[in-house]
């Protein structure tokens, strides 16, 4: 056989080779990185009552775990420099912290300076109160995370909203979460998006991703069994590689586990969650060991 006739015999076989490898992957899936969280957070809400028994204890174990970057939800009578000495102690960074609603209206300025020496870049308001859910209080509470997203800014910071499930509740044929994102400036305020609350009001998160591209810099990151129970990541039926697929589009720069009531605790006689026997740490160590085995 003449060499030229080995050169085209190779190259034939390596172009067949090549078209088998590639009929080999589903289409289109070939092109796709696949693609891991490195960061991953923890919303300390979480861990509240381990929190509340050993501050710098219960972070270290977090840190031993493989969390990151932690989401503050009140100090424990820890100074804001003690919190971030801590932090930088165990390698560990607060890009965000939960402050209510009372305290932006009456105490913005100091919750900007703690923010500031804890090293945050976000201060969310995670929860609006019961008696201030009708469609006047979501325009006027709009104006207000401008208004205080104006100050943010001022000083390098950024306002954020956490959604639970009422915001998407109609109200004369309203959804006052559409009214939030509408009203609030995306260079004022940031949406932190709680995956398991907007998905336990039926509402599907994606359009949103699609509809307000940028706006979500934030996740809570918890998961839903079949009756609709909060339960640790990895243990019930919400699809995270999909809807973390949507990261360019969405914004996303950070992933906060959370779980309301970890371990089931136990409230009237009654479990109040689906988390696993052994309380809070146990539930964090079984969601972060599901998400760094995530690919997306």
């Amino acid at each position: 056989m003449h060499m030229n006739d080995i050169l085209q015999s190779r190259r034939t076989l390596l172009k067949a080779a090549a078209a088998l490898s590639m009929a080999a992957v589903p289409w289109g899936l070939h092109a796709a990185p696949s693609r891991r969280l490195k960061n991953i957070g923890l919303q300390l809400y979480t861990l509240r009552r381990e929190m509340a028994q050993d501050f710098t204890g219960t972070l270290a174990k977090v840190a031993a775990l493989g969390y990151s970057e932690m989401e503050f939800a009140g100090y424990f009578d820890k100074s804001s420099k003690e919190v971030r000495q801590i932090l930088d102690q165990l390698g560990m960074t607060s890009p965000a912290t939960h402050i209510p609603l009372p305290m932006i209206r009456d105490n913005l300025e100091t919750e900007i300076e703690t923010a500031l020496i804890i090293g945050q870049k976000y201060m969310v308001v995670p929860f609006i109160p019961p008696n201030e859910r009708t469609l006047d209080h979501y325009h006027r509470n709009a104006e207000l995370l401008n208004r205080a997203g104006e100050a943010c800014k001022s000083a390098g910071l950024q306002m954020g909203y956490h959604n639970h499930n009422f915001e998407f509740a109609a109200t004369d044929s309203q959804i006052p979460y559409d009214i939030l994102l509408a009203e609030t400036d995306p260079e004022l305020v940031a949406m932190e998006m709680d995956l398991f609350w907007i998905m336990y009001a039926g509402v599907d998160p994606i359009p949103y991703f699609k509809k307000h591209p940028g706006r979500f810099a934030m996740l809570h990151v918890k998961d839903m069994d079949s009756s609709r129970r909060m339960v640790d990541v990895g243990s019930g039926s919400i699809d995270f590689a999909e809807l973390f697929s949507y990261r360019n589009t969405a914004g996303f720069k950070h992933y906060f586990v959370e779980h309301d009531n970890p371990g089931g605790r136990r409230s009237g006689g009654r479990r109040t969650g689906g988390g696993r026997a052994g309380g809070g740490l146990t539930s964090v160590a079984a969601s972060i060991k599901a998400l760094r085995n995530l690919v997306f």
